[in-house]
């Protein structure tokens, strides 16, 4: 970058209040500072999370319908057999955006974001994305944009007006007690900012991280850190890595 570029940048943030340039001394200390309150944030965010763990269920008694790229589906296949799911609600459908060439442009930025659902399995947990658009047309646009790694299922019926995402975004966490599910916890608005991150995703179920730091009830499944992370592509552990 030759001199006259690098005046051109800096009298772009003429105007501007900047923060003041400091030694590297005062730097490290104004950085320690802020440590400081972000290491106080983060424990504040575990202990909402242990809350957010003994929050009641409540008993979902409707039967629901989805349909899926292989046909019908209840609620409870969308668990795929683990003991939590995570639904969130996007507006991919006819009415929305430019649809079907493209969906709600927040929905799609919300997909962009997702980390690979595998991480989850791992911790026994199931996402699942859900539109009123078709399969033919949510599949083509998967593929496009590159949600193939998103299990996402058409809606049928009043899922999205009983669970609060019949006119806007959201994120339902449920559990299962065998054939029973019930509904954990609820977040939308900007709380669903903070969603698509593996270790987000699992903050918002019923069991959380599932590790031994935690701060969960009695008898909740937990282990130790590091131990559960896989590879997505073939499932295995750093554990594993040797044993085939």
């Amino acid at each position: 970058m030759t001199t006259s570029s690098r005046n051109a940048q800096w009298d772009e943030l003429r105007g501007l209040q900047t923060p003041p340039v400091v030694s590297a001394d005062e730097w490290n200390s104004a950085l320690e500072s802020l440590y400081a309150k972000e290491k106080a944030h983060s424990r504040a965010r575990d202990a909402l999370a242990a809350e957010r763990r003994r929050m009641p269920w409540l008993a979902v008694e409707k039967e629901y319908a989805f349909i899926g790229p292989r046909g019908k589906l209840k609620l409870l296949d969308l668990f795929d057999g683990r003991r939590q799911l995570i639904v969130y609600r996007a507006f991919m459908e006819p009415g929305v955006g430019h649809w079907p060439e493209r969906g709600c442009v927040g929905c799609s930025m919300v997909a962009d974001q997702v980390a690979h659902p595998a991480h989850l399995g791992a911790r026994d947990t199931s996402l699942a994305f859900v539109s009123r658009g078709s399969q033919d047309d949510l599949q083509r646009l998967k593929a496009k944009m590159g949600w193939g790694h998103i299990p996402w299922y058409t809606l049928t019926d009043d899922f999205d007006a009983d669970f609060g995402v019949a006119e806007w975004h959201g994120t339902n966490a449920f559990i299962r007690n065998g054939d029973r599910v019930f509904r954990t916890y609820f977040v939308d608005g900007r709380g669903d900012e903070q969603m698509g991150n593996t270790w987000n995703y699992l903050d918002i179920t019923a069991l959380g991280r599932q590790e031994l730091w935690e701060d969960s009830p009695v008898g909740y499944p937990q282990t130790p850190p590091y131990d559960w992370w896989i590879w997505h592509d073939n499932g295995l552990t750093e554990a594993d890595r040797d044993k085939v």
